[in-house]
């Protein structure tokens, strides 16, 4: 699962990266929660940078589909979901980010960790979107694990690490190709490192989340 992440990237660094052409400074996000908006590029207009609410409605859904919370998608079997089946088809979107957030248990607290590129790059996660009473909204595609995140949890986003990978996610890609592009991030490619439990608060969202901590002893220190 994917429930926090962060993007406070330069407009410029987004601009050089996807070739867009951004005027206005992008809004910075330290600790991005569910039902907040957020950046992605939708295949549609994959020129445009736009902020959609993360937690996807599918366009079915009733008069109760403003309760929807669909934050996550796992890339096994979502060509058969009922809500993900057409979006994995027809509606697909990049969701840009810097960096995510997973816990794990020491003793009886729980920690976050920062999750992010060694080589301090754009970390694109692979997303489907779709429309519901004029509102769109979008999720994240979920996988495995590498071998860095094993030991902080079974599930991480399906991060794009090209700007090949990336347009093709984008493009009118047949499903059985697109399917291919759902897999971890190769090893030896991320740094993880514990930061403040003040992330656990939506409404705290300031830089000092990205600041490293000591994590707290155990049973099992010496």
């Amino acid at each position: 699962m994917c429930g926090r992440y962060s993007f406070a990237t330069s407009r410029e660094k987004v601009n050089k990266h996807f070739g867009l052409s951004i005027e206005t400074e992008l809004e910075k996000r330290y600790n991005i929660a569910p039902n907040q908006k957020a950046y992605v590029i939708m295949n549609d207009s994959p020129k445009e940078l736009v902020q959609l609410k993360w937690g996807l409605v599918p366009h079915w859904m009733n008069k109760n589909g403003a309760n929807s919370n669909l934050i996550n998608a796992r890339s096994e079997g979502i060509s058969a979901k009922p809500s993900f089946r057409l979006p994995i088809r027809k509606k697909r979107c990049l969701v840009l980010a810097d960096g995510f957030y997973e816990w794990k248990s020491y003793g009886r607290k729980k920690l976050p960790h920062r999750i992010v590129s060694k080589e301090s790059q754009l970390m694109v996660f692979a997303g489907i979107w779709d429309e519901w009473q004029d509102k769109k909204t979008f999720t994240i595609i979920t996988t495995t694990p590498n071998e860095e995140m094993k030991w902080l949890h079974d599930r991480m986003p399906v991060i794009l690490p090209t700007l090949e990978t990336q347009q093709k996610w984008l493009s009118d890609l047949p499903l059985k190709e697109a399917l291919k592009l759902l897999k971890p991030m190769e090893d030896n490619t991320l740094r993880i490192y514990p930061v403040s439990d003040r992330l656990n608060k939506g409404e705290h969202d300031a830089a000092d989340l990205w600041t490293e901590i000591k994590t707290p002893p155990t049973l099992f220190d010496s």
